[in-house]
């Protein structure tokens, strides 16, 4: 039965910083406490190492919808569920709000007790407070890809 996480934050950087930073995804080793590394093999193709539980995971993911300051969404390639969304709306005093959901299929017994106890929602609110303040203490982003996709289409 696929998990279903939300986490959701306020971070003091304007929407298009925000999001460029988003688009990086080799960097999200700096900030997503499982994931051990991101390769970025196209504009809408990654590939993912993961630790979840002592468990090492592979797979590859599309980014299946994306539109700039806005959200991103994705979908593991694979069998395996991992799909998510994020959006960012800006804020009136300029920052912006982040929300994330993501669906995962727990395999292993400690993955599984570990949703049921909602420590996989846990782990994404500290990964977005690990993001909001790597994005803060910066005051910029490392990089940003302003490319649009629409389903399966890049533009």
């Amino acid at each position: 039965m696929p998990s279903t996480i939300t986490a959701d934050i306020d971070v003091d950087a304007p929407v298009r910083t925000v999001y460029n930073q988003w688009t990086q995804f080799e960097d999200f080793p700096e900030f997503m406490h499982a994931v051990e590394s991101i390769e970025q093999r196209g504009d809408d193709l990654t590939h993912w190492v993961v630790s979840i539980g002592g468990v090492k995971r592979e797979f590859d993911a599309v980014i299946t919808d994306q539109v700039p300051d806005d959200h991103v969404a994705w979908a593991s390639v694979e069998e395996r569920l991992h799909a998510g969304h994020v959006s960012f709306e800006e804020r009136p005093d300029g920052g912006t709000h982040i929300e994330l959901e993501m669906q995962w299929e727990p395999e292993t017994f400690l993955e599984k007790a570990g949703a049921t106890l909602n420590l996989d929602e846990r782990q994404a609110e500290m990964d977005l407070r690990r993001f909001k303040e790597f994005i803060e203490d910066r005051g910029r982003e490392t990089g940003a890809w302003r490319g649009r996709i629409d389903g399966d289409v890049l533009e």
